[in-house]
C-alpha cells in the first residue's frame, strides 16, 4: 500500500463503498503513503461524515496491525509472562490481548480537544442544547473509535470510563443527577448508528450476524424468525425490555413486596432491568402514585437509597452520617437557633439522660431538625415537628424526637407518607434522595439548607458552610451565597 498512487487508493476507496471520498482524495493527492500517515485529527478535516471517518481509520489500522502483528505478538508474549503467569497459548491467546488492551485503553483515555463552538458552550457552563449534545457525542464517538484502533464496538467499562471522563470535567452536564445514564445511552445510540449503514467491515458484518441484524431484514421479522443459537451481548448491544418481558418484571416486583420475606438479592436485579423504563416515567413528569404502583420497592429507604447511589455514585446515608456528626455541635452552638423551640425542648431531654450514645443521638436530631433556622429557611418545608404534614413537596413528619421509646419519623411526598423511618440521619438522607430520584424541583423557600446539604454529600471544590457564628446578640447571621 506504501506505494500506491493516487488512482488506486481511490479503487481501494470504491471496493469499500468509500466512493464519496474519492473527489476529496484526488485534490488533496492522498497517495498510499500519505494514506498510511493519517491521523485522527488529519481524517477529521478530510472526511465530514463521522461513520465515514470510523471506518476509514479501521481500514487503515488493521492493514498496519497486519504489517506489524508478527513483531507485536512476539513482544507481548515475551513481556507477559512475568505480570500474566497463565499460558498464553492456543485459545486463551486472544482473551489474553483483549484484557492488555482493555487495561491500556482505560488508564490512558483523556477527553479530545472539542471544537472552538463546543468549547465556548462548556466554558459557559451551560447545559447545552440538543444540537450541541450531538455534537459533543459525535466527538466522542469518533475519539473513542481512535482509542479502540478502529472497532466500533466499545464493551460497557469504555463507555463508562468516557462518560465520568465527561462528567468529571464538566459536572454541570449531570443535570439533575441522571446525566451518567443519560450520556452513556446517547453514546451507544451514536454507535449503532454509525454501525448501520456499513456494509463491508467484517467485525460489524460478523456482529451484525451473531445478533440478527441480517441484511434486507428488519428487526421485527428477525424477532418473528430468532434462531435458538442467539446469545444476547449485554456489553456491547443491551438489550431493551418492552411488553411482556417488562410486565414479568414488574408484576414479580408487586408480589414481592407483599411477602414479609422479601429477596433482596432478586429485588436488586429486577430494579436494575428496570431503571430506564422508570426513570423515563418520572422524567416525563408521571404521576407518582402510578411509579409507585409499579416500583414499590421505591417505599423502602434501602431501594430509595440504592436508586440514588445508582443515579449518581454517591451513598446518601454513610454521607448523610457524616455530615451530622461534624456539624450537629457547630449548628447547636448558633446565636440564631438559641431560643428555637427545638433546641429549648433538646436542653429539657438532655437534663434527663446521662447515656452518651442517648446524648449524641439527641444533638444529631436537634441539629438535623434547625438547619432550615440556621439558614433561614422555611422549616414547615423541611419537617413537621408533632404537627400535620401540609407541604407536598418532600417533608419529613417527626413525631416525639426526643422520646428514645417513642419517636418517629417518616417521609412524606405529596402529603402521602411514602416510607417510616428509623432515625433523623436516615430521615434525612431519605429526604435529600426523594428530591433527587423523583425528580423533584426544590422550592426557593428551602433551597439554602439543601443547597447546603448537597454541597457537602457530593464534595463540591467550595461547598456552602453553615452562618458565621455570631457573637452579640442584636447581629444578624450571615448567610452563604448560594
Amino acid at each position: 500500500m506504501e506505494s500506491w498512487s493516487v488512482d488506486q487508493v481511490c479503487n481501494w476507496l470504491r471496493q469499500r463503498n468509500l466512493g464519496e471520498l474519492v473527489p476529496k482524495f484526488r485534490e488533496e493527492e492522498v497517495s498510499g503513503a500519505a494514506l498510511l500517515a493519517l491521523n485522527d485529527r488529519m481524517v477529521q478535516q478530510l472526511v465530514k461524515k463521522i461513520g465515514h471517518q470510523a471506518v476509514l481509520m479501521d481500514l487503515i489500522n488493521k492493514y498496519q496491525q497486519q504489517k506489524s502483528g508478527l513483531e507485536s505478538l512476539t513482544y507481548c508474549c515475551e513481556t507477559a509472562s512475568p505480570k500474566f503467569p497463565e499460558v498464553i497459548s492456543g485459545k486463551n491467546l486472544k482473551s489474553f490481548f483483549a484484557r492488555y488492551k482493555t487495561l491500556q485503553w482505560t488508564s490512558s483515555y483523556a477527553l479530545p480537544d472539542f471544537p472552538y463552538d463546543v468549547k465556548c458552550v462548556l466554558a459557559e457552563r451551560k447545559c447545552p442544547d440538543h444540537s450541541m449534545r450531538i455534537r459533543i457525542i459525535e466527538f466522542l464517538q469518533a475519539d473513542m473509535t481512535k482509542y479502540l484502533e478502529g472497532s466500533l464496538y466499545p464493551n460497557s467499562q469504555q463507555y463508562n470510563v468516557v462518560v465520568n471522563a465527561l462528567l468529571q470535567a464538566y459536572p454541570f452536564l449531570d443535570e439533575n443527577g441522571n446525566g451518567f445514564l443519560l450520556w452513556k445511552r446517547a453514546l451507544k445510540d451514536r454507535f449503532k448508528y454509525v454501525r448501520r449503514p456499513i456494509e463491508d467491515d467484517e467485525q460489524v458484518l460478523r456482529n451484525k450476524c451473531k445478533f440478527g441484524h441480517r441484511r434486507g431484514q428488519t428487526r421485527k421479522s428477525f424477532a418473528e424468525n430468532k434462531p435458538d443459537d442467539v446469545q444476547v451481548q449485554v456489553e456491547e448491544e443491551p438489550v431493551h425490555l418492552e411488553g411482556s418481558a417488562m410486565d414479568v418484571h414488574i408484576k414479580w416486583l408487586k408480589q414481592e413486596y407483599m411477602k414479609t420475606q422479601r429477596n433482596w438479592k432478586e429485588v436488586d436485579n429486577r430494579m436494575n432491568v428496570t431503571i430506564e423504563i422508570r426513570r423515563k416515567m418520572i422524567s416525563d413528569k408521571a404521576p407518582l402514585k402510578d411509579i409507585l404502583r409499579l416500583f414499590p420497592f421505591l417505599r423502602c429507604p434501602y431501594q430509595l437509597f440504592r436508586e440514588f447511589q445508582l443515579l449518581t455514585h454517591t451513598d446518601i446515608y454513610k454521607k448523610t452520617v457524616e455530615i451530622l456528626e461534624i456539624y450537629s455541635e457547630n449548628i447547636l452552638s448558633l446565636y440564631v437557633v438559641r431560643n428555637n423551640p427545638i433546641n429549648i425542648m433538646l436542653q429539657e431531654n438532655l437534663k434527663r439522660h446521662t447515656e452518651e450514645d442517648i446524648l449524641k443521638y439527641m444533638k444529631m436530631t436537634a441539629a438535623c431538625l434547625l438547619l432550615p433556622d440556621v439558614f433561614g429557611d422555611d422549616s414547615s418545608l423541611f419537617a413537621a415537628v408533632n404537627e400535620e404534614v401540609k407541604a407536598v413537596t418532600p417533608v419529613l413528619e417527626v413525631k416525639n424526637p426526643f422520646n428514645v421509646n417513642s419517636c418517629e419519623f417518616a417521609l412524606y411526598v405529596g402529603r402521602e407518607e411514602l416510607t417510616q423511618l428509623n432515625d433523623c440521619t436516615m430521615a434525612l438522607a431519605a429526604l435529600v434522595a426523594a428530591f433527587h430520584v423523583f425528580d423533584i424541583p426544590c422550592p426557593k423557600r428551602i433551597h439554602r439548607t439543601l443547597n447546603f446539604l448537597e454541597s457537602l454529600v457530593f464534595e463540591v471544590r467550595r461547598p456552602a458552610s453553615l452562618p458565621t457564628q455570631v457573637k452579640r446578640g442584636l447581629e444578624a447571621p450571615e448567610y452563604p451565597s448560594i
